[in-house]
């Protein structure tokens, strides 16, 4: 009798399972268009906005010139020049923000894991949380009062870098803490239990397990710094010249060179400024894709 009922009881219940997994389906699939769409929206202004800055950017960039010279003597009706001295006074800027941002925002973000939630890591995090949303304009403010009015330096390269750190801390803090945290704790009691201290634990097995993680957050912050202007108006002056002094005399980079070149109305001058851009933009795909090699050829092997 039983064997008789059972097929007839679990009809029901096979076509309800049916129909929820043909829902589900469904919803799948209206999920991943939406998703799809999403994306789709989200990227059309970054390739509209590249392809422009391409066309109109690369015709000065083939010439070899653009590369080796500056623009002393060029004035904005003359056509020619290259952008030596800004690609120089860029680097230059972000190397000394990444020589005193990097340590800073690593060493915090070990404190802030390692060493739990004492006062002092409340008080990191606090101050973190308060510079990821300082605009920069106010942190050019800022140093120029502490380190122009007050210490009595002069507007210079370095000035600058002072600004662009407190710009890059947040985000060599947070994007290193997230990769700390990924880091296994069976690998820090292994290291415990054979007797190896603490700091030499997160030297030898934490930071090494969470290079590649770390490395990506600093050249994060190398692309947002270096693209900061508020800083270069306010900080250094602007020179046509090759400056490689950051403690004296005006200092050029890639963006005060765009906002310098803008002002003019000139074919010359609008020219150089999409060429300035698309430097700018090559220059932080190199950084990462440098990044990314050096991350890959330095992780631990498996």
């Amino acid at each position: 009798m039983s064997a008789v009922q059972t097929p007839e009881r679990e009809l029901p219940a096979a076509l309800a399972d049916s129909r929820g997994q043909g829902g589900r389906k469904v919803r799948n699939s209206i999920a991943t268009v939406v998703v799809v769409l999403a994306f789709v929206i989200a990227v059309i202004p970054l390739v509209w906005i590249l392809w422009t800055v391409i066309e109109r950017g690369a015709s000065l960039l083939v010439d070899s010139t653009w590369w080796l010279n500056s623009q002393r003597g060029i004035t904005p009706r003359i056509v020619g020049g290259g952008a030596y001295h800004a690609i120089v006074g860029t680097l230059l800027q972000a190397l000394a923000t990444a020589v005193i941002a990097v340590p800073l925002g690593i060493m915090s973000a070990i404190l802030l894991v390692e060493y739990g939630a004492s006062r002092i890591a409340r008080v990191v995090s606090f101050t973190v949380d308060i510079l990821s949303g300082l605009p920069s304009i106010v942190a050019a403010l800022f140093i120029y009062a502490f380190w122009i009015t007050t210490l009595g330096f002069d507007r210079s390269g370095f000035a600058v870098s002072l600004a662009l750190v407190l710009l890059m801390v947040p985000v060599v803090v947070r994007s290193t803490e997230e990769m700390l945290k990924l880091v296994p704790n069976e690998l820090r009691e292994a290291s415990y239990a054979l007797g190896v201290p603490k700091w030499k634990t997160i030297v030898r097995i934490v930071l090494p397990t969470a290079f590649s993680g770390i490395l990506t957050g600093v050249l994060l912050g190398l692309a947002r710094i270096m693209g900061e202007t508020a800083p270069l108006l306010i900080l250094v002056g602007y020179t046509q010249s090759i400056n490689m002094d950051l403690f004296g005399g005006n200092m050029a980079a890639l963006p005060l060179m765009i906002n310098n070149d803008r002002q003019q109305a000139l074919e010359p001058a609008v020219e150089r400024v999409w060429a300035a851009a698309l430097t700018l933009v090559l220059i932080v795909l190199v950084l990462n894709i440098a990044g990314r090699a050096i991350a890959r050829f330095s992780s631990l092997k498996k």
